[in-house]
């Protein structure tokens, strides 16, 4: 029998992320579940805004729910932009967002910063597992390359000399914070049986 798994999203690339590491899994959108679901993130975490949006799936159907949250957290500007890396600038454009960020890091020596993403799935019985994925780097003076989205052209993960915009998305999605949850994820998928 093929184990179904919902994802709380309708972003094509992020659902053919899943379908990569997910092996062995039936992964559905949330739009062929149902038209569409609202889910407010007003958490105060990346875990608590990424179990809004998977408890707001899953009353659609029987099936497990995987949702997930990230962002960019900088550690000298104490975390954020955090859970509001999207809506930093309040404009919605991720140009603007970087730009904010990169005015209030003028002058700042250290840059580390890591992505983060957490994901959580519900099980068909209602169990909930969690699992968070982490990407060290430092975000640079301008921004690099032209792939990717977000905060992508000014995070350089440790150990490159190129941001995640002037890499390929394979090389990118290889070291991902979404991917480094999942793979977490998939391992205890194979305990339960649904």
């Amino acid at each position: 029998m093929v184990k179904r798994i919902v994802v709380a999203s309708n972003n094509q690339h992020k659902i053919e992320e899943i379908k990569q590491i997910l092996q062995g899994f039936e992964i559905l959108k949330a739009s062929d579940i149902v038209e569409q679901f609202e889910a407010e993130e007003n958490g105060r975490s990346f875990c608590e805004n990424a179990l809004i949006k998977a408890r707001a799936l899953k009353q659609f159907s029987e099936f497990a729910t995987l949702a997930d949250d990230s962002g960019l957290e900088v550690f000298a500007l104490d975390n954020k932009p955090g859970i509001y890396s999207a809506r930093y600038a309040l404009t919605g454009r991720d140009e603007d967002n970087v730009k904010k960020l990169l005015e209030e890091l003028k002058g700042v020596e250290d840059r580390a910063a890591r992505f983060v993403c957490c994901m959580v799935i519900i099980l068909p019985d209602g169990e909930i597992l969690q699992e968070e994925g982490y990407v060290y780097g430092s975000i640079t003076t301008q921004p690099y390359g032209k792939n990717g989205f977000g905060y992508d052209p000014v995070f350089m993960p440790e150990g490159y000399n190129k941001t995640f915009a002037q890499m390929s998305s394979d090389e990118k999605n290889s070291i991902s914070h979404r991917r480094r949850a999942l793979e977490k994820i998939y391992k205890k998928l194979k305990d339960f049986n649904f």
